[in-house]
């Protein structure tokens, strides 16, 4: 009798193995469809408008300040650089939206070349962010 019990209590176990290969699918497959932010890094003044959207769909983030300096992805770039950085960022993933956050005492002609220049990379669509009233 004592072994039939222990034969019982063998035969018992539970095999881990296919839910653990469920899990790492599962986590290979949030991993691989995950979208990165490329963020401008810094935080300026947004100037406020009593209209403003949501834009949902936004990877790429540039940032203005009100000297005039342009970041994107963390870092400090030259305004002349700004296409092949965009085109660059494009390649890794792309987007159809681009979003400048300006600084509200940023000069409008650093804006517009920065405009230009994503223009020029291949985005059609670009947002200004702005601060909801």
């Amino acid at each position: 009798m004592a072994r039939n019990r222990n034969r019982e209590e063998e035969d018992a176990s539970i095999d881990m193995t296919p839910m653990l290969d469920i899990v790492f699918i599962m986590l290979i497959f949030f991993i691989v469809t995950t979208s990165f932010v490329k963020e401008a890094g810094i935080q300026v003044n947004k100037p406020e408008a009593s209209n403003t959207t949501k834009e949902p769909s936004a990877n790429i983030f540039i940032a203005i300040r009100d000297t005039g300096e342009v970041w994107m992805d963390k870092r400090q770039v030259d305004v002349e650089r700004v296409g092949a950085n965009i085109e660059r960022m494009l390649a890794e993933q792309p987007t159809d939206v681009v979003v400048i956050q300006a600084d509200n005492k940023a000069e409008h002609g650093v804006v517009v070349e920065v405009m230009d220049q994503v223009k020029e990379a291949g985005i059609d669509k670009i947002s200004i962010a702005a601060e909801k009233n």
